[in-house]
C-alpha cells in the first residue's frame, strides 16, 4: 500500500488558533529552533527574517523598543510569527509597532512568517490580537508579494483601521539559474563586460592576484575589521557614513557573521594584490540566494577599479556555488545596474486604529511625509556620491 502524505487540516476560523505575545527576551532566545523551522517552510524565507539576524540585532541595535513577537499557536505547532517590536512614536505618548530589524541593520524583505497553508487563519488571528491595542503598525521594507500586505491589510480594515501604502525602494537583482560565467557575462553591457575583462588582465599583469573566502572565527574577524576599515578610511574623507556608524552597529555585525558562519551562511571575501587586501565583499548566502550587503576597497588602487573587480569575482563565486540569485539589496546606485537588468520594489505599510491615538498618528505621519516629499522636490537626492552609502554600496 502507498503512503498517503499528510496534509495539515485547513482551520476554518481564527479562534480555532492560539495567539500569545512574546515580551521577554529570553522567551525569544527559546525560540530560535521554532523559528527557523517555521521560517524555512514559509514564503517569507529570507536571510533578514532568520533568528540569528534578528537577535543580533535585538541584543545590539534595539535601543528603547521592547519586544512584541505575536506567535500563532495550532496545538503544539507553531504556525505563525508576527516579528515585532514596540517603539515611540513621533510624539511620547504615542507608540507603534515595527519589525524587529528595522533601522540602521540595513534588513529587507522583512514579512510575517506563516506556515503556507495558514495564511488567512494566521492573519485573522494576528488582525484580533492587534485590535486589542491602539498601537499604529509601521511595516517597512516589505516585498511585493509580502504576506502582510496580501493578508493582514483586509482584516483590520474591517474593524475600520485606515491604511497607506508606500512604495520605498528597490532592490536590483541578477537571476543566475541556468547561467555560466560566460553566459552571464554575455547578458551585460558590451562595454562594461569588456572593461572588466581588461581590468582583470591589467592586475594579473601588475600583481599576484588572490580572491578568497574567509573560512574559520579568526579569518571572519580580521577580514570583518578590514572591510569596517577599509570603508571607513575612504568615506571618513567624505564627512562618514552610515555603514558602521556606532560601536553597537559593529558590535551587530561582529555578532551575525559569527553565527551566519557557523550556519554556513557567511561569504566575506578579500581582493589580495602582492598579499595586500585592496578590496572585500560582504554577503550571505541563504535558500539558494545571494546577497550582496556591502563592499569596500582601498583608494589607493582605484584607478585598477579593484572595486569592480572584487564585485565580478564575488559573483562569479555565487554563479560556482550555484546560487541562483544575486541580490543587491535596497538601492538604486548607478554602479548596480552594470551588473543587474532586472529589480523588485520594497514597499511600506502604515496601519493606524480608529481611535483618536491612531487618528492623531495618521495625521502626524501624513504631514511628516508631506513635508518629506516638499524637501526632496526642492533637494533632489544625491546619487552614491553621497556620504550616506545604503547596504549594498560599493561604488
Amino acid at each position: 500500500m502507498l503512503p498517503i502524505p499528510f496534509t495539515r487540516p485547513r482551520r476554518s476560523t481564527a479562534e480555532a488558533l492560539r495567539v500569545e505575545v512574546v515580551t521577554d527576551p529570553h522567551e525569544f532566545i527559546a525560540l530560535r529552533t521554532r523559528w527557523n523551522t517555521l521560517l524555512r517552510e514559509s514564503r517569507s524565507d529570507c536571510v533578514f527574517l532568520t533568528w540569528e539576524w534578528l537577535s543580533a540585532w535585538w541584543t545590539h541595535l534595539s535601543g528603547d523598543r521592547s519586544l512584541h513577537i505575536v506567535l500563532a499557536w495550532d496545538g503544539d505547532d507553531l504556525v505563525g510569527i508576527a516579528p515585532l517590536v514596540r517603539s515611540r512614536g513621533a510624539l511620547p505618548w504615542l507608540s507603534r509597532l515595527e519589525f524587529l530589524g528595522t533601522g540602521f541593520a540595513g534588513s529587507d524583505y522583512l514579512d510575517l512568517i506563516v506556515q503556507p497553508d495558514l495564511e488567512r487563519e494566521v492573519a485573522q488571528a494576528f488582525a484580533a490580537s492587534l485590535r486589542q491595542s491602539s498601537d499604529t503598525l509601521h511595516l517597512d521594507h516589505l516585498p511585493p508579494d509580502s504576506i502582510a500586505a496580501s493578508s493582514l491589510v483586509d482584516p483590520l480594515a474591517v474593524g475600520a483601521w485606515t491604511a497607506m501604502q508606500t512604495v520605498v525602494g528597490t532592490c536590483p537583482y541578477i537571476p543566475l539559474a541556468g547561467h555560466t560565467w560566460d553566459s552571464y557575462l554575455g547578458s551585460i553591457g558590451s562595454a562594461h563586460r569588456a572593461n572588466l575583462r581588461r581590468r582583470l588582465r591589467g592586475i594579473e599583469r601588475q600583481f599576484a592576484v588572490q580572491f578568497t573566502r574567509v573560512r574559520n572565527d579568526e579569518e571572519r574577524r580580521e577580514g570583518l575589521e578590514t572591510l569596517i576599515s577599509l570603508h571607513n578610511r575612504r568615506w571618513d574623507t567624505r564627512g562618514g557614513s552610515t555603514a558602521f556608524p556606532t560601536t553597537e552597529c559593529r558590535a551587530f555585525h561582529y555578532d551575525v557573521t559569527r553565527m551566519a558562519l557557523e550556519r554556513g551562511w557567511l561569504r566575506l571575501y578579500e581582493l589580495r594584490l602582492n598579499d595586500e587586501i585592496v578590496a572585500a565583499t560582504y554577503c550571505f548566502i541563504y535558500g539558494g540566494r545571494c546577497y550582496f550587503y556591502q563592499g569596500a576597497f582601498d583608494d589607493r588602487y582605484q584607478q585598477q577599479s579593484v572595486g569592480m573587480v572584487a564585485m565580478g569575482l564575488t559573483i562569479k563565486a555565487a554563479l560556482e556555488e550555484g546560487a541562483r540569485e544575486f541580490d543587491m539589496l535596497f538601492g538604486v546606485e548607478s554602479y548596480k545596474w552594470l551588473w543587474a537588468r532586472h529589480a523588485r520594489s520594497l514597499h511600506r505599510i502604515d496601519l493606524f486604529p480608529s481611535d483618536l491615538a491612531g487618528r492623531v498618528h495618521h495625521g502626524t505621519v501624513r504631514a511628516a511625509r508631506s513635508a518629506r516629499t516638499l524637501v526632496r522636490r526642492i533637494f533632489p537626492r544625491r546619487s552614491c556620491t553621497s556620504n550616506i552609502p545604503p547596504a549594498g554600496a560599493v561604488c
